[in-house]
């Protein structure tokens, strides 16, 4: 049994998703205690409960605890199956949150996993299901991982009524030293039930801004008429990538200038992945036992995954900051 501390370091949910994926794929139980102990809703919302519920299914686990508001979860693993699965995460819950839990479970099934989330597809405070596809995958892709989504529907905060499909084929994971990518800078706008012109607006303004810097860029906009109604803008290059949601309160104008001046912020920096991505890959170096990435600074989610991944591998990370930069690597 690994004990693991859910208030350590950032103190959230990726603490939970990240200890459920690494048990499942070792086969090692975990009983996880104080769980978002400092938040102002403390405990297990929906969309962690979903993400555990589905990760059971995927290793046919005994799960105690596991229910809205709780604090203390135990999970026990068994082997891994593949299937076809119908995930309805039930509210604007992000479905590339569910999917960080599923992800590193899913590679490790003798055959392919195929499966169907409905739920919020771009909301705050997570990644987009953009840049879960285009950014995330472009790096997991690197290191063996071998995943498709497709993008049916779009779901918006507090409505949801997203819906993707994920197909995830069995993958060797192996270490691969990610380096820096350079290149046009790609991205989509998009809004539902909301005219045409909120989501041009969006890739107008981060288009001026970006070309302004002197970088050349192409985004698509489209528009929907799903029951879910918002809209937001995904940019990337390479391993580096920004989202930001549509609200009320915010200009379109405002919307694609956020967007545009994070990326900048991160393609003026000489690494290879961007912050937030950093944390994302640190599971996947720990079971490919191997290889690197550079990024501009280690955040909170990263240095609580590198905590909760040497708990579960017998592996240990090393952190070298140089030139302004920060490597981190398998020793």
């Amino acid at each position: 049994m690994i004990d693991i501390d859910g208030s350590y370091g950032e103190g959230g949910g990726q603490i939970v998703r990240n200890a459920i994926a690494l048990s499942a794929v070792t086969g090692k139980a975990t009983s996880i205690k104080n769980i978002r102990k400092d938040r102002p809703n403390s405990g297990l919302s929906a969309q962690h409960v979903k993400a555990i519920g589905t990760a059971a299914l995927l290793c046919d686990a005994k799960v105690e605890g596991v229910k809205i508001g709780s604090t203390d979860i135990a999970f026990f693993p068994q082997e891994i199956r593949g299937g076809k699965y119908t995930i309805d995460i039930g509210t604007a819950g992000s479905i590339a949150l569910l999917l960080q839990c599923i992800m590193p479970i899913a590679a490790y099934s003798d055959t392919k996993v195929k499966l169907e989330i409905k739920g919020g597809t771009d909301v705050s405070w997570s990644p987009s299901i953009d840049y879960l596809n285009n950014v995330t995958l472009n790096a997991l892709s690197k290191m063996g991982y071998r995943c498709n989504i497709d993008i049916l529907k779009r779901g918006y905060y507090p409505r949801g009524g997203g819906s993707v499909k994920a197909m995830i084929e069995p993958s060797h994971l192996v270490p691969h030293e990610l380096s820096e990518e350079r290149g046009i800078i790609r991205g989509i706008s998009h809004c539902s039930n909301l005219p045409d012109h909120v989501a041009q607006r969006q890739a107008d303004k981060a288009k001026a801004v970006l070309e302004d810097a002197g970088y050349e860029c192409s985004i698509e906009t489209c528009r929907t008429d799903f029951q879910s109604t918002g809209s937001g803008i995904t940019l990337y290059c390479g391993m580096k990538g920004s989202f930001v949601p549509g609200k009320r309160e915010i200009t379109s104008e405002k919307v694609g200038s956020d967007a545009a001046t994070f990326l900048l912020d991160e393609l003026l920096t000489p690494s290879s992945v961007d912050i937030h991505l950093a944390d994302q890959l640190i599971p996947y170096l720990g079971l490919a036992e191997g290889g690197s990435f550079t990024v501009k600074e280690i955040s909170p989610h990263t240095r609580t995954n590198i905590w909760v991944t040497e708990k579960f591998l017998d592996i240990k990370f090393k952190t070298e900051k140089r030139k302004g930069i920060v490597k981190i690597s398998i020793q």
